[in-house]
């Protein structure tokens, strides 16, 4: 999905009018937790293992459990793992009939082999009566990286540059409108050309038409055989499948050489639709090959993977705490994509803190779910079936905690901690005692496309805190691709965000929470 890191860049907006967007359902006074908590609880602190969460990224990401997709067998695979752990700690499943699974539909597409993207070059020249050309293979990964719901198939033909790929009436703009595409290959970036920020309001009528399984829906309308989708190169499987369309995601060296030649440059170009909002669509005059092989599954199911520790307090055990994480990643494409940061580091936090709620000596008022959701890279769509069929009524969700992300740096970002105060302070209070990590937070619009769980919780107005971390430069990039190892991951901030969470999910599981006004 693209970049999560997207939202934080949408994330600065006047105070006023982001907290208007959300209600507060309940409130935490300033405290933390008792001082004799405090003692019972260091033992079961110092007890969270950096190489064991490290150990535990290491089991996700390897071969084994094949990237992660959902409505795999190695996902559930992966599922099955973790119940394993999770069973023998004593902690409660929460799924469906005394299971820990949650089930939900959920087609799935696997990539069978590299493909192809290719520009063929024509060779002739004057006095030469056979036509002679020859093609300029792009590298995989690099340069192109299949498409994650492509369609089987080959198709050679002229590039067309649609731009975003929109067509709106309402706002009087069409990248079709004067180009012909049929039987051809698109070029169309990722998003929309109008930035949130600029205004909040005008930019919701531009929000449908950034999904991606839109473009490429409106692509097929009107009558496109291919796709080149600049948007990487990643591995993205959020995208609907069409049988026989075939499309790649591809870098800046493809699009460069697209636009070669043609008395247009892309910066230029692309600069002139965003500043005037008029398309600036045309015949590349590029003739490319595109290839796939692909096997879609229609009928794929999808889990959620739901654990519980349910609160001791016979009135507040009503009351839920929800950590959330992902447990999927982008499978294979067709090579391994592990998945180590994201997001097998959350599940490993996710599990540290687990196992140390269940030990600790200070039982929990209020019940907290571990929710190790599905499909987050395939739309968000196991948050947002959870959110339609929910174990704990929504009403009495106090807030969900969210991790994506958290084993590639050594600084610790929260999303949103300044739309909810009440929900970041004793996560603030226990670095600042306990840890002194850098820790950072913003307001969150939550205006865009959801890319993370917490999106869709912040969309239902439950109190949300979404938890990464940044700070380490990678010697590559490692987003949606083959090289996010659990090598890269450092195992001292897992350690450091688990115990952090520790003590603020035990005082929120304990303070007394009252309704805002």
């Amino acid at each position: 999905m693209k970049n999560k890191a997207l939202n934080r860049q949408f994330g600065v907006f006047v105070a006023a009018i982001l907290l208007s967007l959300f209600l507060l359902p309940f409130n935490l006074p300033a405290q933390g937790l008792p001082s004799a908590d405090q003692q019972k609880l260091l033992s079961v602190f110092h007890s969270i293992s950096s190489q064991q969460l490290y150990n535990y990224v290491f089991e996700l990401s390897s071969e084994k459990y094949g990237g992660r997709l959902t409505g795999t067998r190695e996902y559930n695979e992966a599922a099955a793992w973790v119940s394993s752990l999770l069973s023998s700690w004593g902690v409660e499943p929460a799924g469906d009939n005394g299971t820990y699974l949650q089930a939900f539909p959920n087609p799935y597409t696997l990539v069978l082999d590299k493909g192809e993207v290719s520009m063929v070059i024509n060779l002739s020249r004057q006095g030469i009566k056979v036509p002679a050309t020859i093609k300029k293979y792009y590298r995989y990964e690099d340069e192109y990286l299949p498409g994650g719901t492509s369609g089987s198939g080959e198709v050679t033909a002229e590039v067309i540059y649609v731009g975003y790929g929109i067509t709106a009436p309402e706002l009087g703009y069409d990248d079709y409108q004067g180009v012909d595409v049929r039987g051809k290959i698109v070029l169309m970036e990722n998003e929309v050309p109008f930035r949130p920020d600029k205004d909040p309001e005008t930019f919701k009528k531009w929000k449908p038409y950034s999904f991606h399984q839109y473009k490429l829906k409106n692509a097929v309308a009107h009558g496109a055989k291919g796709l080149l989708y600049f948007y990487g190169p990643i591995v993205n499987p959020n995208n609907d499948y069409v049988e026989g369309f075939v499309y790649s995601h591809v870098g800046r060296t493809v699009v460069d050489d697209i636009f070669a030649g043609t008395g247009k440059t892309y910066q230029t170009t692309v600069e002139k639709i965003r500043n005037t909002l008029k398309p600036q669509s045309f015949a590349t005059g590029k003739i490319f090959t595109l290839r796939n092989k692909t096997e879609h599954h229609p009928e794929g199911i999808g889990y959620n993977f739901l654990a519980k520790i349910t609160g001791t307090d016979p009135v507040l055990k009503d009351e839920v705490i929800i950590i959330g994480g992902h447990l999927d990643h982008v499978g294979r494409c067709p090579e391994l994509m592990p998945g180590a940061n994201d997001n097998a580091s959350a599940v490993a936090v996710m599990l540290g803190l687990a196992k140390a709620l269940k030990d600790s000596p200070v039982k929990l008022k209020r019940t907290v779910l571990f929710a190790f959701f599905g499909a987050e890279e395939q739309g968000v769509k196991g948050s947002e079936y959870y959110l339609e069929h929910p174990i704990f009524p929504l009403e009495k969700t106090v807030a969900l905690l969210n991790l994506d992300g958290v084993g590639q740096g050594d600084k610790i970002f929260a999303l949103a901690g300044k739309n909810f105060p009440w929900l970041f302070e004793p996560v603030a209070r226990a670095n600042q005692e306990f840890v002194h990590r850098e820790l950072q937070t913003n307001y969150w619009a939550n205006l865009t496309r959801p890319r993370l769980d917490a999106a869709r919780f912040m969309d239902k107005g439950i109190p949300s805190l979404s938890f990464s971390v940044f700070g380490l430069t990678v010697p590559y990039p490692t987003y949606h691709n083959t090289r996010d190892k659990a090598e890269l991951i450092n195992p001292e901030i897992l350690e450091d965000l688990s115990r952090i969470l520790f003590l603020a999910v035990t005082e929120l599981a304990n303070a007394p929470l009252t309704k805002s006004n």
